[in-house]
């Protein structure tokens, strides 16, 4: 069989296609022995899964020996030939086509020079090599036009890194719809959060147990808090300053309890727990 080429069945397509397109796309060939228009196909994806040297992988299922696969993915006519990145299934044509229309396809599948220089930063960044990681996605910056993606990453690291003006100038760079994106106005909460965390939480402490009543003090502990990623602890002093006063600052106490829950996605254990305590508390 040539390289880059594989027979896949039932029992090995998970590890095969779905987890192999995690790293790079896979094409899978679905087919049968009595096909005519699949013996003129195959040769063709084999030829170029060789020519590609590895920039795909080629895998082909016998749709006979595996109907299972050909009733989960929808299989009506052969050849029918689908292609899975990062572990979904992406796009997908049916019928044998010639070599250029394939050629095309694949085109429409293979990652960008961009987008392979943000996913070897993403590697990089999460074996802790984050300098290395920054340094990649200013490099991908200039290839291509994800740049939003690309900022996004930026902006992640850089906040990881307590780097607020360089956060604050990745964040800039962010197109004005950008923010719809639920990942994205989560770093920017981050970025709000972490430019008013600069007071370290044992001074704020200290007021605190000077004068319990010290809102404001609370108030800026729970920012501070929310810059390191200690939501736990910052939800704990908002609920105390509702508890105390609930119109106090125009409900900042509530107004930024729900900032952090955006913050945190909206959902999970955590933000269940103190919605429920925020609403015992406002009645």
């Amino acid at each position: 069989m040539p390289v880059h080429t594989l027979d896949v069945t039932a029992e090995t397509f998970e590890r095969e296609v779905i987890e192999a397109s995690r790293h790079v796309p896979v094409l899978v060939d679905f087919w049968a022995p009595w096909c005519g228009p699949c013996r003129m196909l195959t040769p063709v994806l084999e030829k170029l899964a060789g020519e590609y040297q590895g920039r795909f992988r080629l895998a082909k299922v016998n749709s006979d020996e595996n109907p299972e696969l050909a009733m989960r993915f929808g299989v009506r006519s052969i050849p029918n030939v689908k292609a899975f990145v990062d572990g979904s299934l992406v796009d997908e044509f049916l019928g044998a086509r010639p070599e250029s229309a394939v050629r095309e396809f694949i085109a429409g599948v293979l990652p960008t020079p961009a987008e392979l220089t943000r996913k070897q930063a993403a590697e990089a960044a999460a074996g802790g090599d984050r300098e290395r990681a920054l340094a990649l996605l200013a490099e991908a910056a200039q290839l291509g036009p994800m740049s939003d993606a690309v900022h996004a990453d930026t902006l992640e690291i850089l906040l990881d890194l307590g780097r607020i003006e360089p956060a604050k100038a990745a964040a800039a760079r962010l197109s004005p719809l950008a923010g719809q994106e639920r990942r994205v106005s989560a770093l920017l909460a981050r970025l709000h959060f972490a430019e008013g965390g600069g007071v370290e939480p044992a001074a704020l402490e200290a007021r605190i147990a000077g004068d319990p009543g010290d809102l404001e003090a609370r108030l800026q502990l729970a920012r501070s808090f929310v810059a390191r990623q200690r939501y736990e602890a910052a939800m704990e002093q908002l609920l105390e300053i509702i508890r105390r006063d609930r119109k106090w600052n125009d409900e900042a106490g509530r107004k930024t309890m729900l900032s952090v829950f955006d913050l945190l996605g909206g959902q999970g254990d955590l933000v269940s727990s103190y919605r429920r305590m925020l609403a015992a508390a406002l009645h």
